[in-house]
């Protein structure tokens, strides 16, 4: 949702520069079950653009025409969508309009918490009437204690309170540069993850090799310094090289990686892993739990970009702490 959220910071600031007016829309609550859930955002501009979504397109331009009044007269209010008769989600979204101006200082404060990889939290004030207007509105706290709103309007403490907490950007390190790894990062940079590359010393590549990607260096696994390596950040090993793969595990020992994928036969993983008990007998269970190689899911991947896809989605699964499985084996509800 980060991703999300920085989008409509950009262009609601964009906006801004050519007199064009704004209005935030969240799904701060929900009764029954719904596309999405609550703390899903919608840029809304006075000349009619649209930029994210809080459903999956059946709500939006029910959003769209209550919110004139918003941009009317500048105050915040509720509104209630009951899709139990309209939608196949069964479910009654409670959605806070709120005028957004994005000053200077909110701009500077978020950007410095996006480059430091900081969580923020945002909490939204609202009650449960339809059409009801009032000192609704966002308070976004930042880890420096920066506390911003969107607007100049009063906000009232004492309605209910929707709290989130947004995390940094995902990040993917991508150590490879070979057509795969290109076909990897693309496919990454459209889920909002920032993605960084590792090539080797031998055969660099530029950024313009890996269209959207934050950086690309090449450097060997001994001398690189890594940082933000964390629970927030997932690394495909991509070399094709059986002894490149072993230094890059040994040195991602010393970091704290959510998923740790490498590419290679099935065959070859009992090999690289008895090779890196030799190299580090210190090595963790809790480390090799995150090793997944081959890298993937299951789904009859061949092509770059299938393989693309299945290692994308074994990363979400594990981010997301989901056993895979097909969804039609499903009989209640998707999300809990």
């Amino acid at each position: 949702m980060t991703y999300e959220f920085k989008e409509i910071i950009q262009q609601a600031f964009l906006n801004q520069q050519e007199e064009i007016q704004n209005v935030l829309a969240t799904v701060v609550d929900l009764d029954g079950s719904s596309y999405r859930k609550p703390g899903v955002r919608m840029l809304l501009s006075s000349d009619g653009k649209m930029v994210g979504a809080v459903s999956g397109g059946c709500v939006e331009k029910e959003v769209q025409r209550r919110a004139q009044t918003v941009f009317a007269d500048g105050r915040s209010k509720i509104m209630i969508y009951d899709g139990r008769y309209r939608l196949g989600c069964e479910g009654i979204l409670y959605i806070l309009l709120e005028r957004i101006t994005i000053s200077t200082d909110f701009v500077n404060a978020f950007s410095n918490t996006l480059n430091k990889r900081e969580s923020f939290s945002i909490d939204s004030f609202y009650q449960k009437k339809d059409e009801f207007f009032g000192d609704f509105g966002s308070i976004v706290q930042f880890k420096n204690g920066k506390t911003l709103t969107f607007s100049e309007n009063k906000i009232d403490k004492n309605n209910l309170i929707f709290s989130q907490t947004l995390h940094p950007l995902f990040k993917l390190l991508i150590i490879g540069g070979e057509h795969d790894a290109v076909k990897l990062c693309t496919h990454a940079t459209q889920l909002g993850w920032e993605v960084d590359v590792v090539t080797s010393i031998k055969d660099p590549k530029q950024l313009s090799d890996f269209p959207n990607a934050k950086s690309v260096v090449a450097q060997t696994p001994e001398m690189i310094e890594l940082s933000d390596v964390n629970e927030h950040t997932a690394v495909v090993i991509m070399n094709h090289n059986f002894t490149y793969d072993l230094r890059w595990l040994v040195k991602l020992q010393e970091q704290n990686p959510i998923y740790i994928g490498i590419l290679g036969a099935a065959k070859r993983r009992e090999k690289l892993l008895n090779e890196l008990f030799d190299f580090t007998p210190e090595v963790t269970d809790e480390f090799l739990e995150k090793i997944h190689t081959p890298a993937g899911l299951n789904i009859g991947a061949e092509t770059p970009e299938e393989i693309a896809l299945s290692i994308l989605a074994e990363i979400l699964s594990v981010v997301r702490n989901k056993e895979v499985f097909s969804l039609k084996k499903i009989t209640g509800r998707i999300h809990n």
